[in-house]
């Protein structure tokens, strides 16, 4: 699918056409719109690059094109395998258009379409380009506060668990985190190859927003350390502590069990076809239900004493 957009009176508004100036957002596009979009002279495998999931995060020029691919967050869903990964993102800049693709749908492009970023110009390429890679830092932050809150609950859930379920939830964020981190890191090194290329240093106010995209990029990369370190570390408190649990679930058992078997002990004694004391008085079966209460009994406060139960 291909929407092409242009800043017409400080407003972002949807064109038929592509003219110079405009964006192009490619969103999982057909072979015949990858043959249009190659039409307008952009090399193909700067179209096909971006459609690769596993894509690393980098820059290519070719002539006067330049490709700039970044590692973005995508959430899947709470029910799936990794809740939190990353896609990749490409962003080609010609001399006249500014054209992104990418595989699928995505947060920080919709709030671009939506309107939710203002001041946006797409005729300014370059500082288009650099909100876009502020805006993914920011969106890597929203989703580790997301992050955070889910592991927050979850704490709360193992501490009363003695499932390893919970255990496993926690390692699904895990694994968001690893792709966090990689993906991270090598948006990193692609920015900084950026800087160094001196790019963005036609205006002042690009080469400040630039560093303000650095920095935070910077800050998502320790969040992510930080909070992989204290998921590891409570992953493995909560394993110790769900052995905890199980551990004194067991022991209550052992205890009721214990305790439910003294009556049937004594009832067994007195069953047995033999003679037994006050076995012909009137008051043998209440004296023997007697005996067995009196006994369970103080085996429960002893039991109770030692914190068994």
């Amino acid at each position: 699918m291909i929407t092409i957009y242009k800043t017409i009176d400080a407003e972002l508004q949807r064109i038929p056409e592509p003219i110079s100036g405009c964006w192009m957002n490619v969103i999982n596009p057909t072979p015949e719109e990858v043959a249009h979009i190659h039409s307008l002279k952009i090399p193909h495998d700067y179209i096909t690059y971006p459609l690769d999931l596993d894509e690393r995060a980098r820059t290519e020029r070719e002539n006067s094109e330049l490709l700039i691919v970044l590692r973005i967050p995508h959430f899947q869903g709470e029910a799936s395998d990794i809740p939190y990964s990353t896609i990749p993102l490409g962003i080609i800049l010609t001399s006249q258009h500014i054209i992104t693709v990418c595989k699928l749908e995505n947060e920080i492009l919709h709030d671009f379409t939506t309107g939710r970023i203002r001041e946006l110009a797409t005729g300014k390429r370059l500082r288009f380009v650099l909100r876009i890679l502020l805006s993914t830092a920011n969106n890597y932050l929203s989703c580790l506060r997301e992050i955070t809150k889910r592991v927050d609950i979850l704490e709360d859930e193992l501490q009363q668990s003695t499932r390893n379920k919970e255990v496993l939830e926690l390692l699904k964020y895990q694994k968001s985190l690893t792709y966090f981190a990689t993906a991270l890191k090598s948006n990193e090194l692609m920015m900084e190859r950026l800087r160094r290329s001196q790019v963005f240093e036609t205006y002042p106010e690009d080469e400040d927003l630039l560093e303000d995209v650095l920095t935070e990029n910077q800050q998502a990369i320790e969040m992510t350390n930080i909070t992989s370190n204290i998921l590891s570390s409570m992953m493995d408190a909560f394993a110790s502590i769900i052995s905890n649990n199980l551990n004194s679930v067991m022991k209550l058992l052992a205890s009721i069990t214990i305790v439910l078997s003294l009556p049937t002990m004594v009832a067994s004694f007195f069953g047995m076809n033999v003679s037994l004391p006050m076995a012909s008085h009137p008051l043998a079966f209440l004296s023997t239900i007697g005996l067995s209460f009196l006994i369970s009994l103080t085996a429960a406060y002893i039991f109770w004493r030692r914190d068994w139960f």
